[in-house]
């Protein structure tokens, strides 16, 4: 069964999502807020194939710590999942990408026409001013930036080293970090094709004030909260199965 929801919700995600990009092309005459609304009917229906499809639902902790207004979004990146329902979990988001996916076709032409942070990898220092100028530019605009700072989706139960992009944007425009831990890995395995059934963990930490940080303590900090929430959410993968996470609220 598990199979044959894969195969159905990836048969419905490739019928749906040309005709809708296609639908944003005609669009993009409108103003980018607007259009920006506009893309998130695609959210709400790919989250609603997620769950019912799928059966991956969600539980978030921490909801009472997402900052009023914009802030740098620093996230846990284990699947395809977390770039669909961290548009639900935060208002007005925009995500940092890698400029390359604009070639894959229609997902990568719907990205380039909405208010996202592309930026080119192969840059070097360059990509961090990018991210810096465009981002603060997208932050005035009222949008909170997604970043990925491990710059890849990584197994449950590892880690890669924290980019400083991220924390750099955070300090350059004076606004908070909110840090993501999640563990979609575990139901949505990474490039893999057989999505399992299950509950994900959505953890938000306390907002990290840029003031009186420099870019070095406000990455380090976000790293030690994600990766030390990390263990508490899959303690499984870490060596401690007797804990688990508090009670949260369900999601979609």
């Amino acid at each position: 069964m598990t199979f044959l929801r894969s195969i159905l919700f990836m048969t419905l995600a490739v019928l749906l999502l040309p005709p809708f990009v296609v639908l944003l092309f005609l669009l993009c005459w409108l103003p980018k807020r607007p259009l920006r609304r506009f893309s998130m009917i695609m959210v709400v229906i790919t989250a609603a194939m997620i769950k019912y499809v799928l059966r991956i639902d969600y539980r978030l902790i921490g909801a009472e710590n997402i900052p009023a207004g914009p802030c740098v979004i620093l996230s846990k990146h284990q699947s395809a999942w977390e770039t669909i329902f961290l548009q639900y979990i935060f208002k007005w988001t925009a995500f940092v990408y890698k400029r390359e996916l604009h070639w894959v076709p229609f997902l990568g032409w719907g990205l380039a026409i909405m208010p996202f942070v592309p930026i080119d990898r192969g840059a070097g220092k360059d990509a961090l001013f990018q991210v810096a100028k465009r981002g603060t530019q997208r932050l005035r605009e009222g949008y909170s930036i997604v970043i990925f700072p491990e710059g890849t989706r990584v197994a449950p139960g590892t880690q890669k080293r924290y980019k400083g992009g991220g924390a750099y944007l955070a300090k350059h425009a004076g606004v908070p970090v909110a840090p993501v831990a999640l563990n979609s890995g575990e139901f949505w395995p990474r490039q893999a094709f057989i999505k399992h059934p299950g509950t994900v963990t959505v953890s938000i930490g306390p907002p990290i004030d840029p003031a009186e940080l420099s870019a070095e303590d406000i990455n380090r900090r976000a790293e030690e909260w994600i990766e030390t929430e990390m263990r508490r959410i899959s303690p499984h993968l870490y060596g401690n199965p007797s804990e688990t996470p508090p009670p949260a609220c369900t999601g979609v």
